[in-house]
């Protein structure tokens, strides 16, 4: 992609969880002229820290990152609320003729910025609730089949344990009586404007990826996450099904705190769950167009990358 536009380039570095995204970023931000902006849906809720990889405070002062710690774990933040911010975040950033770069994994995020979303009918609390009772009872396997009866193209892209998609999925069917996969054929808002690169981080030996999962989630351990989410338990105010306790590693955590798990189980669901969650981010990032691929494992990531981006970068 060749800069012809008035307008600095949006550079997207875009991976699964555990490949080094955030170091990358912050080579990048160390020249100048290049503010960071954070695409991660768990990152974004106070007091999830550990458990996010979020970067240190200290690391943040050198090097602040837009969209972080802007919500409560009590409280819920859409990808439309993601899209709005952060086209906020890039429209101030190019005004003031800086380079918008945006990090993280969250692929829905970056599906609902750069492609647009489809209008679909605002959530309802009950009908919410009256799902949750009945994944309670019978699994959310079971409701991902019964959606796959319904609307087989979405239950085919989602997980059988993605609690929060498979149940925004049943709620748009009954509340619209139509698949959600034939809701979205068309965005309802636009999407940010070129130029636009896109750049995919990930080691070429998936067996790398693996090994720096299982790595972080033990220095987690290590480091305090249990107690960190025995903190959020303990205000009384949270609890297992909202959409910050469902992220990858707090969940399985929070199931060892309530008995559901042992202890010397913890580790294992926590990995395997984060390799399950790095296989859908790659499902996702291989259906962006036009990606410009890393090997982050390579000796030479930070030259590699700037020489992805010699081109939109002088």
């Amino acid at each position: 992609m060749e800069r012809t536009a008035a307008q600095p380039p949006v550079i997207c570095l875009m991976g699964p969880t555990a490949v080094g995204k955030t170091d990358l970023a912050l080579a990048l931000h160390a020249r100048g002229g290049i503010d960071l902006i954070s695409v991660d849906s768990a990152m974004v809720y106070r007091g999830m820290d550990l458990g996010t990889a979020k970067p240190a405070p200290e690391v943040q002062a050198q090097a602040p990152h837009a969209l972080i710690d802007i919500r409560d774990p009590a409280e819920a933040y859409s990808a439309a609320e993601f899209a709005a911010d952060a086209r906020q975040c890039i429209a101030r950033s190019r005004a003031a003729g800086r380079i918008p770069l945006l990090v993280g994994g969250t692929m829905l995020y970056y599906r609902a910025l750069l492609h647009g979303l489809s209008r679909l009918p605002p959530a309802d609390a009950a009908l919410r609730a009256r799902l949750e009772r009945e994944a309670a009872e019978q699994g959310w396997p079971a409701l991902h089949a019964r959606l796959a009866a319904l609307d087989p193209a979405t239950a085919a892209r989602l997980h059988v344990n993605d609690a929060q998609r498979i149940q925004r999925a049943l709620e748009v069917h009954e509340l619209t009586g139509r698949p959600m996969s034939e809701q979205q054929t068309g965005p309802s808002t636009e999407p940010i404007a070129p130029p636009i690169v896109r750049i995919g981080v990930l080691p070429q030996d998936r067996a790398v990826l693996h090994q720096r999962i299982a790595q972080r989630f033990h220095d987690m351990l290590d480091r305090g996450f249990v107690d960190e989410v025995m903190a959020l338990r303990a205000r009384g105010d949270l609890h297992a099904d909202l959409p910050s306790m469902r992220a990858v590693g707090y969940r399985q955590v929070w199931d060892w705190l309530e008995g559901r798990i042992a202890a010397d189980e913890l580790a294992f669901r926590g990995i395997v769950a984060t390799r399950q969650f790095a296989r859908r981010q790659l499902t996702w990032l291989r259906r962006e167009p036009d990606v410009r691929w890393l090997d982050s494992a390579h000796n030479a990531a930070q030259k590699q990358l700037r020489g992805l981006l010699a081109d939109v970068i002088p």
